[in-house]
């Protein structure tokens, strides 16, 4: 059979073309493509191992901002707080110094009215006195006919006022 005999010739052929195709192919893409790709893929890997670190930078300033931040507001918080705090003690101190000057006041009208008092009742006291005098009088002058003088019938009241 003479398909069998050309056997080794066609595929001794095919072989090498084969292995010659494979090794120009290794040595163009290992040799040509591969270190391209691998500068591209390292290149990559830097830049985002850069922006990684900047991210990481960027987070420890605004942490770091943020502190300050904080602190600024807390100082700000206790400065306000010191403030209210000594306008409430303003405030405190003015309104008993209002409290004590009304007191003040109404302590002064209220003994110049207790004195009004005073002198009102003592004046009525007194006028009490006198109409009770001139009522001791005129009653002793209808029931026995005599007569009694002012001072002696104001000093016969003054005694049964005295000793009741």
């Amino acid at each position: 059979m003479p398909q069998i005999a050309q056997i080794s010739a066609t595929y001794a052929s095919q072989i090498f073309w084969l292995l010659i195709t494979f090794g120009l192919l290794y040595f163009v893409v290992g040799r040509g493509m591969v270190p391209k790709i691998q500068a591209t893929v390292d290149a990559r890997e830097g830049r985002i191992a850069g922006d990684l670190a900047a991210a990481e930078a960027a987070r420890a300033e605004a942490d770091r901002v943020e502190a300050a931040w904080r602190a600024e507001m807390d100082a700000a918080r206790a400065a306000a707080m010191a403030e209210t705090n000594a306008a409430k003690a303003r405030a405190t101190h003015a309104f008993e110094a209002q409290v004590k000057a009304a007191d003040a006041d109404l302590h002064e009208r209220l003994s110049h009215h207790d004195l009004a008092i005073a002198n009102a009742k003592v004046e009525a006291m007194a006028n009490l006195q006198s109409v009770a005098a001139e009522a001791a009088r005129d009653l002793v002058a209808k029931l026995s006919g005599v007569q009694v003088g002012e001072d002696a019938a104001a000093d016969a009241v003054r005694k049964v006022s005295a000793h009741g």
